[in-house]
């Protein structure tokens, strides 16, 4: 059986293809999403809490050089074979390359239910990733785009480093950290308690989305969806030999490939709307999170599993 948290995903996912009047409302939806992200960042910081050392520099290094070298790969890619413009090229490349933090949600509960060996500095990984592949890829786009294009990098760099994303979960990691999971109880059992719960709702609203994305189904987009449906598998492989290459233990290397296999459906469009408006942000949303999403959630990261277990144990 998946993991009940899927369930709920499947859930909105069917009472979307149906038409139900079900829905989440905005606001709703933006707490959760808050909620969801800080809470990550409250675990990672309080695994990290006494466990610093400098020896997770160069593996934090690797990881964000895996989020850089994907948009590198993929934009070629989605040039020729997908038949994109250079704008959505460049937008599709970074939502590959950054990354999703509900599928890191659902990835962290999978191992935690299965007991699987994990480092305390996977929610880092979510920070190193998340740049990167946003910034490369708007580079490409520049270069494509030779002199025409003149947007002031600091300000790229502003609106990158501080979308909520990026501020909850680097914030929530330092007050975890600071305090630790015994001196700031009386305030992290509150959320750190609530956290599969929180995801289900988080999951609900998404299979709703989702299903409103693929609604009609998007045919005439056959190249772009099998893009989605391919490039998971391929990007977890970059994952695992990742995880493999830096010695990390089966539940962070089962992390890391869900992480190389998503895309972002939050920090990416933001950051793509304001560095390349030209690009259609309603094709990056169609692969990521009509298509990708829900195949990483429903069997994406169990299939990365065995894959690690085949090719590494």
């Amino acid at each position: 059986m998946p993991d009940i948290v899927v369930m709920f995903f499947l859930l909105g996912l069917l009472a979307g293809a149906v038409k139900s009047d079900l829905q989440v409302p905005k606001a709703t939806y933006d707490t959760l999403s808050l909620l969801l992200m800080l809470t990550i960042g409250l675990k990672g910081g309080m695994a990290l809490y006494g466990n610093l050392h400098w020896g997770l520099v160069p593996e934090l290094l690797g990881v964000a050089l895996l989020s850089a070298l994907i948009p590198l790969m993929l934009m070629p890619l989605l040039r020729r074979f997908v038949r994109l413009s250079a704008a959505d090229s460049a937008s599709i490349a970074a939502h590959y390359g950054s990354v999703s933090a509900g599928t890191f949600a659902v990835a962290l509960a999978y191992v935690e239910a299965r007991q699987l060996a994990v480092g305390s500095e996977v929610t880092l990984y979510l920070v190193a990733m998340e740049l990167p592949a946003i910034m490369i890829a708007i580079a490409l786009f520049r270069r494509h785009q030779g002199a025409a294009v003149k947007e002031s990098t600091s300000k790229l760099w502003h609106e990158t480093l501080t979308n909520r994303g990026v501020i909850l979960l680097a914030g929530g990691v330092a007050i975890g950290a600071l305090y630790g999971p015994v001196q700031g109880a009386e305030v992290t059992a509150l959320f750190t308690g609530a956290f599969k719960g929180v995801l289900a709702l988080f999951l609900l609203e998404m299979g709703l989305t989702a299903a409103q994305t693929l609604r009609p189904m998007p045919w005439h987009h056959w190249r772009l969806v099998t893009f989605a449906l391919v490039t998971p598998l391929c990007l977890s492989l970059l994952g695992i030999l990742v995880g493999a290459l830096v010695g990390l233990p089966l539940g962070s290397v089962v992390i890391l490939a869900a992480l190389a296999a998503s895309a972002s459906y939050i920090a990416a469009p933001a950051a793509m709307r304001a560095a390349i408006p030209e690009a259609n942000i309603g094709l990056a949303m169609l692969a990521s999170l009509g298509v990708t999403f829900p195949l990483n959630v429903m069997i994406g990261i169990p299939l990365y599993h065995q894959l690690i277990d085949w090719l590494l144990v």
